[in-house]
């Protein structure tokens, strides 16, 4: 096992982009739409959904955030708050982002800001217990540290490649773990102690 976090996360993209350069279109559509049949059942009843805009070899949250706009549910994607170095969630369409932080796709400045019930999130990787590596920014982390801390507990989800989960990860202290791992194969749930 890897413990050395810079190590861990180098490892990690590099799987991912190994996996993600030898799917043909068709399967990288199929593997998409059958992440949304497993996330989608876990998402009854959960309010406003925080998605996120795929970047690189991310899994892409496409085909849930299409089934969510078919329910009439509402969307929120994040936005990165510079001075904090934290993220808010605002509601607008997905055609409707533009190019933001470090050119990641973001909702406009006029979109109204709210807070989810539910933040579908990507990762770099994630363990059976929970456990997440992001892209090593921390704004996840610090963002979710402040929601918990002001008495708001969204639901979080993980999404990954199943080539993105490991046995274990060794988690900082600022680390927020995940309720949730989906993958185009399964659901996991965690406790969140």
């Amino acid at each position: 096992m890897i413990t050395d976090k810079a190590q861990l996360r180098a490892a990690l993209r590099a799987r991912r982009a190994a996996f993600v350069v030898q799917l043909d279109a068709a399967t990288a559509a199929r593997l998409r739409a059958q992440l949304a049949d497993v996330v989608m059942p876990q998402l009854t009843g959960a309010g406003s959904v925080a998605v996120y805009a795929a970047h690189g070899t991310e899994i892409d949250p496409a085909d849930i955030a299409a089934r969510l706009q078919q329910l009439g549910r509402r969307l929120l994607w994040p936005r990165v708050n510079n001075a904090t170095d934290t993220l808010s969630f605002h509601a607008c369409a997905p055609q409707a982002l533009v190019p933001g932080f470090r050119g990641l796709s973001e909702p406009p400045a006029d979109a109204p800001a709210a807070i989810p019930g539910v933040i579908l999130l990507p990762l770099v990787g994630a363990d059976l217990a929970g456990n997440r590596i992001g892209q090593g920014g921390g704004h996840y982390d610090r963002t979710l540290a402040a929601l918990r801390a002001s008495g708001h507990h969204p639901q979080t989800v993980g999404l990954a490649w199943e080539v993105q989960v490991v046995d274990a990860i060794a988690p900082d202290a600022w680390d927020q773990r995940l309720d949730a791992l989906a993958t185009p194969a399964r659901w996991m749930r965690f406790s969140r102690q």
